[in-house]
């Protein structure tokens, strides 16, 4: 199979919902080291902004593996954020206006979103939040901003797939 040589940037909910629902690191423990191995090759990714956000949850099994300096150092994307993007992203992807409240509501998907936007031929946003087209402002979900804003976006599910997850895979084979 030809992979896939999109870069998936990952939203926090992929990870925290991958661990805490489908696939602890107790029960698919190849799936965590696949996962540090793709960010080691450079096929995932997640900006400084989502590490922080999940770091900033309860401490768990999760933080603990994200701490780790070989997965922190190979996880997180090692750009700057461009704040004109940011501002773009929020202002066009969401509201122009939002109140303070309504900004912490979506807390850092417009960071998670620029940064795909930033090449968005080679990259795409993986997130497990389901479109809601209805949805104004605030509530507006990750994928439909990045359609909206020509980014592409994914579930994990589907990166999965296009990156050839297996739980006998094996990084000599790889």
């Amino acid at each position: 199979m030809a992979l896939d040589r999109k870069i998936y940037l990952l939203d926090a909910n992929t990870l925290i919902t991958s661990n805490g629902v489908y696939y602890p690191q107790t029960m698919v423990p190849e799936l965590w080291s696949w996962l540090l191995h793709q960010s080691q090759i450079g096929r995932i990714k997640m900006p400084i902004e989502i590490y922080e956000e999940v770091l900033a949850g309860k401490e768990d099994q999760l933080t603990g593996w994200l701490k780790k300096p070989e997965v922190k150092a190979s996880l997180i994307l090692k750009e700057d954020a461009d704040p004109a993007a940011v501002a773009h992203v929020t202002f066009s992807g969401y509201a122009a206006d939002l109140n303070e409240n309504e900004l912490a509501y979506i807390g850092r998907d417009p960071f998670l979103i620029s940064y795909a936007l930033a090449s968005s031929a080679d990259r795409c946003v993986v997130s497990l939040e389901t479109s809601k087209p209805s949805a104004q402002r605030q509530n507006k979900k990750v994928p439909d901003v990045c359609k909206a804003l020509g980014a592409q976006c994914c579930d994990v599910f589907s990166m999965m797939r296009a990156l050839d997850f297996k739980t006998g895979w094996n990084k000599q084979k790889i």
